[in-house]
């Protein structure tokens, strides 16, 4: 078996949620690679350095580096790894993740040459942005979706549908959480019976600004805070809609997970999005922070007004798709 050096952020163990160096990692190794899997240091600058260090160790032993890449700060480790790994002639692939990358693929045109470029390959988790990437001129890129063990998803018919909607991401000003706070504010004129759980951690200080907003609202919103998989998965069971309120998006695991366990999804058609959900097909989708049109869209929902139950089990079948059985033997051919 190949060995594996995995480049990201590993920062559960301080209250963020797991990123796919902890999931996807994990699953090569119960595959049988050797995977290194680094950073989990909190800060920045020491999480890089603990991520040059490890190649420059491992840099005779690894077969292949992969690099979670994101659009935003964690945008530099994947330029710095990559450069890295070109000086010592290994093998590194990136994992396209940020929603946003096509705008760093606009303002940093020469950086991002030098990363994709030369890569072994570009992994793009959605249609989404292999097209954007391709559209750029590269043509090293392959679709390998986003993967979950379906076994491990109980999936919950729904027959009716109530105003009982969850949220799960971290707090982040690009997952624009307040929104679903508005949308419960909405829907809550014609339901008061409404309610809406909020999971995940604190990443740049949304949380207390969604509290504020749900305060100054005067809606009851349940912060649940970090949960693990599990315990949000039994969560799941009790609401029914899930809504994705996001400005920026790729291909969210946390919505592949709400459609294997049978909630209805309601998210902002952005990013990736319409590469993943067909609306009315398998979910609905509305425009990119619109209240008024989420808030409508779950109205029509909660009166049975649409093939709501047909909708989710639409959405079971497609992330059985995406099953890690079947997507596993894609990374083998790739890491031959």
């Amino acid at each position: 078996m190949k060995s594996l050096l995995y480049i990201g952020n590993k920062l559960s163990k301080h209250g963020l949620n797991k990123t796919t160096v902890e999931t996807l990692g994990k699953s090569f190794e119960e595959e049988g690679y050797d995977v290194y899997a680094v950073s989990d240091k909190k800060n920045f600058f020491f999480r890089i350095g603990d991520m040059v260090y490890t190649l420059i160790k491992l840099s005779r032993r690894i077969d292949y580096v992969l690099i979670d890449t994101y659009s935003t700060k964690a945008f530099w480790y994947a330029f710095i790894i990559s450069q890295l790994a070109r000086l010592f002639k290994i093998k590194y692939i990136p994992i396209l993740h940020g929603g946003n990358l096509p705008d760093r693929l606009q303002k940093k045109p020469f950086l991002c040459q030098l990363i994709f470029n030369n890569a072994y390959a570009n992994v793009a988790p959605s249609n989404y942005l292999k097209s954007e990437f391709e559209k750029k001129g590269f043509t090293n890129v392959i679709l390998i979706p986003n993967a979950i063990s379906i076994e491990k998803y109980t999936f919950k018919e729904r027959k009716v549908f109530k105003p009982k909607l969850l949220w799960v991401r971290a707090f982040a000003s690009i997952y624009n959480p307040i929104m679903a706070v508005e949308v419960l504010y909405e829907l809550q004129k014609k339901y008061p019976e409404a309610t809406l759980t909020m999971v995940g951690p604190d990443k740049d200080g949304s949380l207390i600004l969604t509290q504020k907003k749900a305060n100054e609202s005067g809606v009851n919103v349940s912060f649940t805070g970090q949960l693990s998989k599990e315990a949000w998965w039994q969560l799941a069971s009790e609401h029914d809609v899930f809504i994705n309120t996001t400005h920026f998006d790729n291909t969210p695991v946390s919505i592949m997970e709400a459609m294997a366990l049978g909630l209805l999804v309601v998210s902002t058609n952005v990013g990736g999005i319409p590469y993943l959900l067909t609306h009315s097909k398998n979910a609905l989708l509305v425009k990119n922070a619109n209240v008024a049109e989420m808030s409508t869209a779950i109205e029509k929902i909660i009166s049975n007004s649409l093939d709501s139950t047909i909708m989710t089990k639409n959405a079971r079948e497609l992330v059985e798709k995406m099953d890690w059985e079947v997507i596993k033997k894609q990374w083998s051919s790739l890491l031959q």
